[in-house]
């Protein structure tokens, strides 16, 4: 299709106009729906990974079965900074590597198509998707952050007086007691065959029941009642054990009071963290800030990193796309140590991680087309008898 649009184009200038808007809406086409498809995949494995192990909390009795998927649904925000730089850099490159393939990008050149106009629509989905990343980075995840610590502390607190399971056992939060009933009704209320060990001050306590309810009060207290059961107290290693027969008996259940604790510099916002003088908070404020700018980046990366021959094919450069991502996360990663360990000045930080990327991929560009060729515009061609 483009090579017949660059034969027209040849007898009629002002088609060049439509051939750039043609090339526009297929790198805009082809990038989002790649990048779409991208992001989908690596969410699903990301977050499949998170949903095993809220799973293994909640059946451990850790967490409320009712908070899994809040958890799950404010830890997609946190994948969702780190997915999308990268799955837009690899759209990208999967999309002009189509072009490569087919050596419909040959034909562009040919055309006067350079960098710059390949850049513009390119351009134009980074900086919408960094105008979302910079709303997630800097106001959503702190957010999400807090809300998850939020929900994770009363929910570890309304478990210890939360429903219990059939044939589990269920232990205290200081591991010096267990609970467990071979039958729970639907609701979670009702038990059959209840056992219960603790330790009572100097003794310690085994309790059995054929039956108990559960109930909790407006104060989030529990209160478990058993009926027709017996009560051990002794102290292990003396004989002067007591065996009490009970029609019902209460026990209260005192779950600990929920403490938040101090907040942590991923959870505070962004107008404290301008205000923190430690350098920790300036390691995350900046890391907050280069999430936008990497989105930018390794846009502008993918257009050099994405010239291929056609014998290599679509995906002939994803193994150096994936393999240069990994090495800017690593970078990033061991910048923001530097930073909070003093080995670097706060004005520089992070900022020469991106400041190479940016060199780098300046340097690809210049050894593929040189200055002048970056700009280049198809001429009017020459008519005949001139």
């Amino acid at each position: 299709m483009l090579v017949i649009v660059y034969r027209i184009s040849m007898a009629a200038a002002p088609l060049q106009v439509k051939l750039v808007r043609i090339v526009n809406r297929y790198l805009i086409r082809e990038t989002v729906l790649t990048w779409a498809a991208v992001t989908a995949i690596l969410m699903l494995i990301v977050l499949s990974n998170r949903f095993a192990l809220l799973l293994g909390d909640a059946a451990a009795g850790r967490l409320p079965r009712d908070t899994v998927f809040e958890l799950l649904g404010l830890a997609s925000v946190s994948y969702f900074i780190v997915v999308i730089p990268v799955s837009l850099f690899l759209a990208v490159m999967l999309a002009l590597g189509r072009l490569y393939r087919d050596s419909e990008m040959t034909t562009l050149m040919a055309c006067g198509v350079g960098p710059a106009q390949i850049y513009r629509p390119l351009m134009g989905i980074a900086l919408v998707l960094a105008v979302m990343l910079a709303a997630l980075s800097l106001e959503v995840a702190p957010w999400a952050v807090r809300l998850t610590t939020i929900i994770r502390t009363y929910g570890k607190h309304t478990a210890q007086v939360g429903s219990f399971e059939s044939g589990r056992f269920k232990v205290d939060q200081h591991g010096r007691g267990v609970l467990y009933a071979g039958g729970v009704s639907a609701d979670g209320r009702a038990l059959q065959n209840v056992f219960i060990e603790g330790p009572d001050g100097q003794r310690q306590d085994v309790i059995s029941a054929s039956s108990g309810s559960r109930e909790v009060n407006d104060s989030g207290a529990g209160v478990l009642i058993l009926r027709n059961g017996y009560r051990y107290e002794g102290t292990p290693g003396k004989p002067d054990y007591r065996i009490v027969k009970f029609a019902e008996h209460g026990i209260r259940i005192r779950p600990s009071v929920p403490t938040l604790g101090p907040e942590g510099y991923e959870a505070m916002a962004t107008p404290k963290l301008l205000k923190s003088p430690t350098l920790a908070a300036a390691s995350e404020l900046q890391w907050r800030l280069s999430v936008p700018l990497a989105a930018l980046l390794l846009t502008f990366l993918a257009v050099p990193l994405a010239r291929t021959s056609p014998r290599q094919g679509r995906y002939g450069k994803l193994f150096a796309a994936i393999l240069s991502y990994v090495i800017y996360s690593n970078m990033v990663g061991v910048a923001r140590v530097w930073l909070v360990k003093g080995l670097v000045p706060r004005y520089i930080g992070i900022w020469w991680v991106p400041a190479l990327l940016l060199l780098a991929t300046l340097v690809l560009l210049y050894q593929q087309y040189g200055w002048r060729g970056l700009f280049f515009k198809q001429r009017e061609p020459a008519h005949a008898g001139d």
